[in-house]
């Protein structure tokens, strides 16, 4: 049935209370109509008209009333009215007014002018009032049998500054405006990980027994549910707002500010629109705060797996069933769920003066804790990151002592403390995994169980001594008297930086490598660093093959450290 105008004596005294042009109809479900009605601003001023069967969006200026009409054209009439809060708890009430005696009667079918209709004096009382509500739940007035008469529905915000929708229709049973919920409307937590919580829901009838076009959106947040759709938008709306705010000097109506998330000033809005626009734009403050809120529409699917979470954080899940055709929603009941904890990591107890090897995945962390078994002045820690480079903490009861990248070889000396404990923690490269030797000690030692390596660890080829069988390099030693093993293997033309970057594992030893592969082992050392060089000539190699060459220096206690590995292909004619 549509919302249009009833008997003859109707259209004066509804026109004298809309505020409206006499001979101008009241809209209908042609939303077309009714949207380009409200653009004329002949329809009304502060009332507005509810179309029959259209879900409307309003906006509200806190503690200011407004007011919506509609009419109902005969008795026993079904009716439903739903109101939807969206930013804040709206104060509602839905009233039937009568309509003054002045207003019925034969009426000349002329419209009165303008200036007349002012000047008549006509008054409607308060009415009767069928349903009241206050909070921010989404709540509908349904009746089975209405009676004739014109219906106001009055709404009040007075938090702040809020938007909402409102659906009106006398034909409820046929058009079932919002999609329907299943029995159970709850939405269940199916699995739960340290960053991964997945939900489930039961289908709505809606889509599956009626066929309508119905997909559903899932909000997460961190702070609470959210009982509509159109108030978790606007709390995103809101949220996003603070990464465009307009800037001063520019005209905005406070709909752009209401828009862009600012508050209103406790100030009337009708002062507020006298002001300048540098006036205005200090009369709203903008009060970011972070929500972490996200919405994501999955189709048809009532199962849902969100990702990429915070470990040991409480989230919020809410479910909506939105009708795709007209864009309307029914929210089922959230939930909430704490994701797990990170796996609390077995800390690695360090054995006095002892090596241990460690290993890290890609973007891992260890820890290992030492925990001297007698008094001490000093800790000397040694790290050997074997591949990419290795962060590393140590703290002492809490207190951090260091903190440095690692790469190579390196040796810290700290303070000690009787009775104290160290927390070293390792944390790997983002590029892959990680292997490390880590040794702590409280013995001093003039040894190293380490050997010393010079700054560069570079093995340099002499490109005019290369032969069809021999290959000289030299590489760089230090003051310390060290053992040097020198291996090669062939390998093949295609061999590229890339294959031998993965291959360089400073941590294997010599002893990883084939007997056939070793070419020779000698010790060097040089009091003055300027020339702490060597040179070798590799023999026995084959014209126009490809090798490659490593350096291990061996330490006092057998550990060694790898040279990084160097490309030679000798001449394929000589």
């Amino acid at each position: 049935m549509r919302l249009c105008l009833g008997p003859q004596g109707w259209p004066l005294g509804l026109a004298l209370v809309l505020g409206v042009v006499v001979g101008q109809k009241l809209p209908t479900r042609d939303e077309g109509l009714f949207q380009m009605q409200i653009r004329d601003k002949t329809l009304f001023h502060d009332s507005s008209v509810i179309p029959d069967g259209a879900e409307i969006s309003g906006y509200l200026f806190r503690d200011t009333p407004k007011r919506y009409y509609f009419v109902v054209e005969e008795d026993n009439t079904p009716l439903s009215v739903t109101v939807t809060p969206c930013d804040a708890p709206l104060d509602w009430k839905l009233t039937l007014q009568e309509l003054p005696d002045e207003a019925s009667g034969e009426g000349s079918g002329k419209p009165e002018p303008l200036d007349q209709q002012k000047q008549q004096q006509v008054t409607v009382d308060e009415g009767t009032e069928l349903f009241s509500y206050k909070g921010n739940d989404v709540e509908s007035y349904v009746a089975t049998s209405s009676p004739s008469g014109l219906y106001q529905l009055e709404m009040l915000s007075t938090e702040k500054d809020s938007n909402f929708k409102v659906y009106a229709t006398t034909t409820p049973e046929s058009d079932q405006p919002y999609p329907e919920l299943p029995y159970d409307p709850r939405v269940d937590v199916t699995a739960l990980g340290r960053t991964t919580v997945t939900l489930a829901w039961k289908p709505t009838p809606t889509g599956v027994l009626m066929g309508q076009p119905v997909q559903y959106c899932v909000v997460i947040n961190k702070e609470h549910n959210f009982k509509s759709l159109c108030a978790a938008e606007a709390k995103i709306s809101a949220d996003d707002a603070f990464m465009a705010v307009p800037k001063p000097g520019r005209d905005f109506s406070p709909f752009d500010f209401a828009h862009f998330g600012f508050v209103r000033s406790d100030k009337d809005f009708n002062k507020d629109r006298g002001l300048t626009s540098n006036k205005i734009s200090r009369s709203y403050t903008a009060k970011p705060k972070a929500s972490d809120i996200q919405k994501v529409c999955i189709g048809n699917k009532n199962i849902f797996t969100v990702s990429d979470l915070k470990p040991d954080t409480q989230y919020y899940f809410d479910v909506f069933a939105v009708n795709s055709a007209t864009n309307t929603s029914t929210a089922y009941v959230g939930t909430f769920a704490r994701t797990k904890e990170e796996a609390r990591q077995k800390t690695v107890e360090l054995k006095d003066g002892k090596v241990s090897d460690v290993f890290i995945k890609r973007k891992g962390s260890k820890f290992l804790r030492f925990a001297p078994v007698s008094s001490h002045q000093s800790v000397t820690l040694f790290v050997h990151a074997c591949l990419d480079s290795v962060q590393v903490q140590v703290r002492r009861e809490g207190k951090l002592l260091l903190s440095q990248n690692v790469e190579g070889v390196r040796q810290f000396q700290l303070r000690g403390k009787p009775k104290a404990k160290y927390l070293i923690r390792l944390r790997g490269s983002r590029k892959g995994a990680s292997t490390l030797k880590v040794l702590a000690t409280t013995k001093p030692s003039s040894k190293q169980p380490f050997p010393s390596l010079p700054e560069d660890t570079r093995i340099k080829a002499f490109d005019k001594l290369r032969t069809c069988s021999t290959a000289t390099v030299a590489w760089l030693g230090t003051q310390d008297r060290n053992k040097y093993c020198v291996y090669k293997k062939e390998v093949a033309e295609s061999y590229g930086e890339e294959q031998r970057r993965r291959e360089q594992n400073q941590c294997a030893g010599p002893e990883t490598r084939r007997k056939s592969e070793k070419v020779l082992c000698k010790y060097f050392h040089s009091p003055n660093l300027q020339k702490a060089v060597t040179t070798e000539t590799i023999t026995g190699l084959e014209p126009g093959k490809t090798y490659l060459l490593d350096v291990y220096v061996v330490g006092h206690s057998g550990h060694s450290v790898k040279y990084q590995s160097k490309l030679v292909k000798t001449r394929k004619y000589c």
